[in-house]
């Protein structure tokens, strides 16, 4: 069958580093544009694009590309021209295209600052038409596998028993029918047996009913929303120790607060019986004096002898050199007593009666002061 086409329709499907439209860049967008007027002409362009960002373990499982892949390649920002300028005026189309495809490529072009317009494009979601033609209510899977109605539906006996013969139904048309998995892996998941059916119908590997944490290849629980996603939730207790008491406060189910405190409390018992098996460093021994060796005193050497016996030589002339010249002794004025240099014994002058002011005195005294 040919398509009618109007204007180009452009199929495109993105592999990213994960689904969080926000948070999560894409690594590679493959994009195959039907031109009108039935689409029999059609264009192919694949790039490969640096995410610059890890791509985590979980996402290159899924589509095989990891980051030695992407390390070479150009950033987005460096081909968004090029990818807009390919799709053109096409309408869009792909599968779960409106809830993630779409809306990841409106974000990485808003993020290049490259236009995009999308006001007047039609979108076409594949797996919309699926989930609408084949619907997938207990009473679609009733009629579908067990060719009958439930008589009154939404009564909690009659949902369980139509519940319990379309599982019956199933284990007898799948038993013998292959299934592929995201890696490539072919197996026959659905046989009459309770634990093979648990982890086919457990695919996702929940930690919590709500599956905001799910274990990954290795077995750990990481995080499965927000900027944590894929990340262990003990290394996010590690490097945001607040993200906890965060979620614990938080609008989260009571059961998925239940999980995430018994990692809590496994996390803190595993970090305390570290810090008591850690040894305690030791004190440095005190560094012991070394001995002292004892040795007999060497005999002087004649020189040496000299040497010693030279300054009394010298002390001796000095000594008779101070006795032949003798320094003038220089007394200072001390009103201080020194038992050295006794004062001589004052002498008390002794009282006259003054004399009488004559002529002579008196000239005496102006010519004394004269001036002149």
């Amino acid at each position: 069958m040919k398509l009618n086409l109007k204007r180009p329709l452009a199929f495109f499907d993105l592999e990213a580093t994960g689904t969080n439209v926000g948070a999560d860049r894409i690594v590679e967008i493959s994009i195959i544009k039907l031109h009108p007027p039935n689409g029999s002409q059609e264009e192919v362009r694949t790039w490969r694009i640096n995410p610059g960002m890890p791509i985590p373990l979980e996402s290159s499982l899924i589509h095989g590309i990891y980051d030695d892949d992407v390390k070479k390649e150009p950033f987005f920002k460096e081909v968004a021209s090029l990818i807009a300028r390919f799709i053109g005026n096409s309408d869009l189309a792909g599968y779960n295209s409106n809830k993630f495809d779409i809306p990841m490529l409106m974000e990485e072009f808003l993020r290049a600052g490259v236009p995009f317009d999308i006001d007047n494009r039609h979108f076409v979601d594949v797996q919309n038409i699926f989930h609408q033609m084949e619907q997938r209510t207990l009473k679609a899977a009733y009629k579908f596998y067990c060719e009958k109605d439930i008589i009154n539906a939404h009564s909690a006996e009659a949902d369980t028993r139509a519940t319990m013969e379309v599982l019956l139904a199933q284990l007898a048309k799948y038993e013998k029918t292959p299934w592929e998995d995201k890696k490539g892996n072919v197996m026959y998941p659905v046989m009459n047996d309770i634990e093979a059916l648990h982890q086919f119908t457990n695919l996702n590997r929940p930690v919590d009913f709500a599956g905001r944490m799910v274990f990954n290849e290795e077995g750990h629980e990481v995080f499965n929303f927000g900027k944590h996603k894929g990340k262990a939730v003990e290394e996010v207790f590690k490097i945001e120790p607040s993200y906890y008491s965060w979620m614990m406060n938080g609008d989260f189910p009571l059961y998925t607060k239940r999980k995430l405190e018994e990692i809590y409390t496994r996390w803190s018992a595993k970090k305390a019986a570290e810090r008591q098996a850690k040894p305690a460093p030791q004190p440095k021994p005190l560094e012991q004096p070394k001995p002292v060796e004892q040795t007999e005193p060497a005999q002087p050497t004649v020189q040496h002898q000299q040497q010693k016996e030279q300054p009394i030589a010298v002390k001796q002339q000095s000594q008779t050199s101070k006795e032949q010249h003798p320094k003038p002794f220089a007394p200072k004025h001390n009103h201080h007593h020194n038992d050295n240099f006794p004062r001589k014994p004052f002498k008390k002058r002794d009282e006259e009666p003054a004399k009488p002011v004559n002529e002579d005195m008196l000239k005496m005294l102006a010519d004394k002061f004269k001036k002149g």
